[in-house]
């Protein structure tokens, strides 16, 4: 499949909820690299929108404009209904960043890494230390509190570091790659944590190289390859672009298996396994069809497994294999009884 496929159209959900971030033709180069090459986001609110590319890809530079770190060569954006260019103080406000690298003051104590963020929001020292014991037992690390940061795992660190981004109460939180180097126990945890962030009506802005990360937590999904959106949607979505999907099934008598083949042309036999393969994009349509092609048959089989690419596949096909890390499964099954 060529790298430059077009972004799907289908509505996901929560596509008509108002939108958290919004950006038009964003734009970014660095002397002759072209970094960004005029990007459009649209992200409603509520939702974890899940930004994938290789490393250099752009994930970072997007979050960078849109949290004010870095100003935009051309484009527009809005943030919570602040224009980015206009009114950036607003939109600092209104969002909390948690980047690659942790923020966390090695020096101190988790509890006074989260009393100088409050210090910093300008929140009432009275304030600040409620808000600060809610979000340390909220996350967890009211037992770790008082001991320096530098001796937390890196799981607690960066449940930390987005506890410190939680202080000034953002309603839209960008986290760039939150769970690299976690082991899968902390990584499986701070999705639980994006989870019940979203719940409370925050959005999330995530960057992952972790497929299976974006799979698991993103109601849409976009693909940035060479400075543009190669496809963007829900993950179903994104795995019907991909060629490969089909429907199996098997066959106990071999009767019903010939019977099956000739009323479903177009398929690939197996004829030792009695097993049929038949092309699909996954999608209830297509089962249905089959359904019924074997039905008007009068024909049913033993054993019906539908297999779809999953986001591995989406990725490789739309960067031409470039690096990322893998997806723990190579294929998304269902099996119907």
């Amino acid at each position: 499949m060529p790298s430059s496929v077009m972004p799907t159209t289908t509505s996901g959900p929560g596509s008509q909820a108002p939108a958290a971030v919004s950006a038009v033709g964003l734009r970014k180069s660095y002397g002759d690299k072209t970094v960004l090459d005029g990007i459009d986001l649209r992200i409603p609110a509520g939702s974890v929108f899940a930004l994938l590319g290789p490393n250099g890809a752009g994930k970072t530079t997007t979050v960078q404009i849109l949290s004010t770190l870095v100003p935009a060569d051309g484009g527009q954006a809005q943030l919570a209904g602040h224009d980015l260019a206009t009114a950036p103080q607003a939109v600092r406000g209104a969002i909390g960043v948690t980047g690659q690298f942790s923020a966390v003051d090695g020096l101190i104590t988790g509890e006074e890494n989260m009393l100088l963020m409050a210090d910093l929001h300008l929140i009432p020292r009275r304030e600040g230390r409620r808000i600060v014991a809610e979000l340390l037992e909220r996350f967890g690390l009211t037992e770790a509190a008082k001991k320096p940061a530098s001796t937390y795992s890196g799981g607690m660190k960066r449940r930390l570091d987005i506890a410190m981004t939680l202080v000034g109460d953002p309603r839209i939180i960008f986290l760039d790659e939150p769970t690299t180097g976690l082991d899968p126990r902390s990584r499986h945890t701070m999705w639980q944590i994006i989870r019940e962030l979203v719940t409370g009506g925050v959005t999330v802005f995530l960057t992952t190289q972790y497929l299976e990360e974006a799979d698991e937590l993103a109601d849409r999904i976009a693909v940035l390859h060479d400075g543009r959106i190669a496809a963007e949607g829900t993950a179903e979505e994104l795995k019907r672009l991909v060629p490969g999907g089909h429907v199996r099934l098997r066959f106990t008598d071999p009767a019903t298996y010939r019977a099956a083949a000739t009323a479903l042309s177009g398929s690939t036999g197996d004829d030792e396994a009695l097993a049929l393969q038949v092309p699909s994009d996954g999608s209830q349509r297509a089962l249905r069809t089959v359904l019924d092609r074997l039905d008007g048959a009068g024909v049913e089989a033993d054993e019906l497994t539908v297999h779809t690419p999953d986001l591995d596949d989406v990725f490789f096909a739309l960067t031409g294999g470039a690096a990322v890390v893998p997806a723990q499964t190579a294929a998304t099954k269902e099996t119907v009884q």
